[in-house]
């Protein structure tokens, strides 16, 4: 799902993890922006590989992404739900100052993982569809002190705060506790801001902020951080 890195650096990173690129059987795209897509064109074209998106963020990805054959372009619309061998992918739509940005849900073998990060907020509709799923990867942004006192520009900042932009920690953390269940084993802490955020700050916020709405970490589910510079261990759900 997406490719924000440069090929060299997705090729050091899986082979870090003992995978190969060249066993890579298609790309999921949430949306446009640059962090989300700028080796997307260089992998898919290396690798032969179909990309899917929805039709707004085809438009929205022309003329970033190079040239890709029309044989590797395909459609997969929001809120609908494809079938790749025995995985199901259902996509559903989130609140992204993007063209039609939306995340994925991986159903196998009664087993279910979310991927939700760049929303402003978690709906009540999202909610429904992410429900209880066996692990999360999910958006843990800012702290929002951070945030406010930092470099950023306020019309940054505002963009961050709004609900177009990013999921604070605090919010996050409510958001998981309003969604995890008794399948939920694992939540990994996503898309963390590198000026606005840290860590060891958003692992703790999000478990006070659970524990005080009676969810304790480390036995009802695990907090696992990820980093784009360092490639997150393999685990089976």
């Amino acid at each position: 799902m997406d490719a924000g890195l440069s090929g060299k650096q997705m090729e050091a990173l899986f082979k870090q993890i003992g995978r190969n690129m060249k066993d890579l059987s298609g790309i999921l795209v949430t949306h446009e922006h640059s962090d989300h897509i700028k080796g997307i064109g260089i992998v898919a074209r290396k690798y032969k590989l179909p990309i899917y998106a929805n039709e707004k963020t085809w438009k929205a990805m022309d003329g970033l992404i190079g040239e890709v054959p029309l044989d590797q372009k395909f459609s997969f619309d929001m809120e609908t739900v494809k079938t790749f061998g025995g995985l199901d992918i259902e996509s559903f739509g989130v609140s992204h100052d993007a063209a039609e940005p939306m995340f994925y849900v991986f159903h196998k073998d009664g087993k279910k993982l979310v991927l939700i990060t760049d929303t402003g907020y978690v709906s009540d509709r999202m909610k429904g569809i992410i429900s209880n799923a066996d692990a999360y990867v999910f958006e843990s942004n800012h702290d929002v002190q951070m945030l406010r006192m930092g470099r950023y520009p306020w019309s940054v900042k505002r963009r961050i705060l709004s609900d177009y932009g990013h999921v604070s920690n605090e919010d996050a953390a409510v958001a998981m506790s309003e969604v995890a269940g008794d399948n939920t084993k694992r939540i990994y802490l996503a898309h963390l801001s590198t000026d606005n955020n840290m860590k060891d700050l958003a692992r703790m916020s999000v478990s006070q902020t659970l524990e005080g709405r009676g969810i304790l970490v480390g036995e009802q589910f695990d907090l696992i951080d990820t980093d784009p510079k360092t490639p997150t261990r393999l685990t089976a759900i």
